[in-house]
This record gives C-alpha cells, sequence and structure tokens, in this order.
C-alpha cells in the first residue's frame, strides 16, 4: 500500500491524540520506524498492524477509529485540500455521492500507485442509497461513514449512515456496504466553499 495512506492514519492519530500516544502505537505495531514515507510501498499488514495498535491503545473499538479517520480525513485543518477535492464533486450531497465513482480514477491521475476503493453507488429512490466499497483494508466501510458523516455536515445535509443494510452485515461479495439515507439535503447552512482558493 502507497505510505500516504500509512502516513495518513500517522497524522491522524499524532493531530488527534498526540505524538507520545503515535510513537507509542508505532511501537506497539513493531514497526521499526516512527514515520511512514509518503510515496513509499508498504506491505497491507503493516497498515493493519497500525490499525489494532491503534484500537488497542486507545481502548476503542477498530470501527471507531476508523470512522474517526474517515472524519479526520476532511474535516482537519491540515487536510483542506482534500476536503476542496472532494467537493469539487458536486453543488450538492447527491452530486457528490455520484461523484464517488469516478474518484479512484482521479485519484490516479496524480499517483498512479495510489491505493483508493473503487465505489458503486446505487439509488434505491426515496432519498435512500447503497454504496459498495472494494475492501481496500478490512473496515474500510467505516471509514467512509466517517467521510460521508463529515462531508454531509460540510455540505449542511441531513443524512442518516450506516455500515452494512437490512440484508448485509457490512460485507458483500468482497464489498463493504454503506447504507444512506438523505433526510434533507438543505437541513443546515453548509461550510463556505469557493472555486478559487483563499486569497486568489
Amino acid at each position: 500500500m502507497l505510505g500516504l495512506i500509512n502516513r495518513s492514519i500517522q497524522c491522524f492519530l499524532r493531530d488527534t491524540y498526540g505524538e507520545a500516544t503515535w510513537l507509542g502505537i508505532a511501537r506497539a505495531a513493531g514497526l521499526g520506524f516512527d514515520s511512514f514515507e509518503p510515496l513509499l510501498i508498504y506491505d497491507d499488514a503493516l497498515t493493519n498492524a497500525v490499525i489494532n495498535a491503534a484500537a488497542q491503545g486507545l481502548q476503542r473499538p477498530r470501527e471507531t477509529v476508523l470512522e474517526d479517520l474517515g472524519t479526520y480525513l476532511v474535516s482537519h485543518p491540515n487536510l483542506e485540500a482534500l476536503r476542496r477535492l472532494l467537493r469539487f464533486g458536486g453543488v450538492n450531497f447527491v452530486d457528490f455521492l455520484h461523484s464517488l465513482e469516478d474518484l479512484p480514477e482521479h485519484g490516479r491521475l496524480g499517483l498512479p500507485d495510489l491505493d483508493v476503493p473503487e465505489f458503486e453507488l446505487v439509488d434505491q429512490g426515496g432519498g435512500r442509497f447503497l454504496l459498495r466499497v472494494s475492501q481496500l483494508l478490512p473496515g474500510v466501510g467505516h471509514v467512509i461513514v466517517g467521510l460521508l458523516r463529515a462531508m454531509a455536515d460540510d455540505y449542511g445535509a441531513l443524512v442518516l449512515l450506516d455500515h452494512g443494510g437490512v440484508d448485509t452485515a457490512g460485507v458483500h461479495g468482497g464489498d463493504e456496504v454503506v447504507t444512506v439515507h438523505l433526510l434533507d439535503q438543505a437541513y443546515a447552512q453548509g461550510r463556505r466553499f469557493d472555486l478559487a482558493m483563499p486569497g486568489v
């Protein structure tokens, strides 16, 4: 897996819980180093080791850690560029959902080795959607739940999200499934978004 993904997990843990906590998690995961290089390729087992060590060290369920990671990716000031990239997906939350299917291709334009889940959106009508997410790593659907929750807030939409659905525990045919129920697309005022960068 490209180190950029691992570096994002590292930054999430460091920015949220502090440098000392991150260093302790890195030791517990048996990394042998304390910082991932974004453009190096790492064994997927290291990613899982870090997530498991974080869940154990923070005494939180793995699913909760992953969901918090997803929220961090679009809400932390250090990652404003990612938020902006995602906001270009559409003028409202439904447009954004539909844009997710194109996200892997767009990401690989800049970084051909970037590991990004593949998405398939199924519109069930009445504001209900199923989002299938290829299992880049076990629990990736929980990361997407956190990301979608933060993006819904960003757009001002009222949304119910769940990892799984009526007929699935969250994994189906090798994909993880996220259910989305859009209750109100204009529930609240979203965060400001301008096409131009601030100060441009």
